[in-house]
């Protein structure tokens, strides 16, 4: 009989047993070998590594073998770092890594950590979706090691603690697009009047976000993301490609935030910041709208939008009756 795995914090006389978890993960990719020695001699004692850098391991034990481990440590501030994060491939879809995770994150936080990053190799895809699920987006330019190995690296990062909201660049906009797409989805079967009706396909919703970071590739779109304690569940966006006789004007567009992070301010705090990262580009006027009734009616007026009309049956909901739109606008 298999037993459910123990986590427990790691120990200097681990490392054999850790070595060989990390080999074995390496060797599911190309070109992916270690010098322990020559490169990584942190490996013979790596709880005294980071206890020596106020951080901490943790390892997970399977019938007396190590299958999985992860590792924080402070690098400034109130920045954090996820490190050495390794499950074996037994132990794939089981839940594993996200209770790594769960244990790493909340030390950080008792830490008072406000932002987590990590660096991942570029091969190593299946590491990039969980992070990706996990809430994290890539952040500034790849890194290489110039090692054994050729590892180039990404960046990946996360506001950790609190309610967060963060502009993405198209690196960002790009590895966020699946949770985003999550959100999306999951405002839409709710009951969210937001150009879609239920039921809405993941990959639909995915490629709708897909198409936005290409916008902010190109400088036509601002996007936001909104983290609620390391759970990234609310966007904006703010659209720049306006005709040639409105470069004054900008629209407020798609306003979501998943119905389990609600009530938490995220929509309002959203809002704020596209209105000041409009006024910083240059829009003085932006226009919006929303149906009638709803949320983000009320959010709008309490923000100091002004109503400057209706639409009847404008649009349809997912029991065929029609809606009206409220459209607004706002000097900033």
């Amino acid at each position: 009989m298999i037993r459910p795995e123990v986590l427990r914090p790691g120990r200097d006389d681990d490392a054999e047993a850790v070595i060989a978890l990390i080999t074995a993960c390496w060797a599911e990719y190309p070109g992916c070998i270690m010098d322990v020695d020559g490169e990584n001699p942190d490996l013979r004692a790596l709880a005294s590594h980071f206890a020596q850098a106020g951080g901490a391991l943790w390892v997970a034990e399977q019938d007396g073998v190590l299958v999985g481990m992860v590792a924080v440590r402070p690098t400034a501030g109130p920045l954090w770092e996820l490190c050495r994060m390794y499950v074996a491939k037994s132990q794939h879809g089981t839940g594993l890594a996200q209770r790594l995770l769960a244990t790493a994150e909340t030390h950080a936080r008792g830490q008072e950590a406000k932002t987590l990053e990590l660096w991942t190799d570029t091969r190593f895809d299946r590491a990039h979706r969980f992070y990706e699920r996990s809430g994290f987006v890539r952040a500034g330019p790849i890194r290489a090691l110039h090692d054994i190995a050729n590892s180039l690296e990404y960046h990946y990062e996360k506001p950790l603690s609190g309610p967060s909201v963060r502009p993405l660049d198209a690196a960002a906009a790009s590895s966020a697009a699946r949770t985003l797409g999550r959100v999306l989805q999951g405002c839409v079967e709710s009951g969210a009047s937001v150009s879609f009706l239920p039921p809405m396909p993941l990959e639909t919703a995915e490629a709708f976000f897909r198409r936005k970071a290409t916008d902010v590739a190109q400088g036509n779109r601002i996007l936001l993301a909104a983290w609620l304690d390391g759970t990234l569940a609310g966007t904006v966006s703010v659209d720049l490609d306006t005709p040639q006789n409105q470069p004054h004007r900008a629209e407020i567009q798609k306003l979501l935030v998943h119905p389990n992070a609600r009530r938490h301010g995220l929509a309002n705090d959203l809002m704020a910041e596209a209105e000041r990262l409009a006024a910083e580009a240059g829009r003085t006027l932006l226009t919006l709208d929303t149906r009638a009734s709803d949320a983000g009616e009320r959010l709008y007026r309490a923000r100091g939008w002004t109503e400057c009309g209706r639409i009847p049956d404008y649009s349809a909901e997912a029991d065929g009756s029609l809606s009206a739109t409220v459209l607004f606008y706002k000097r900033v």
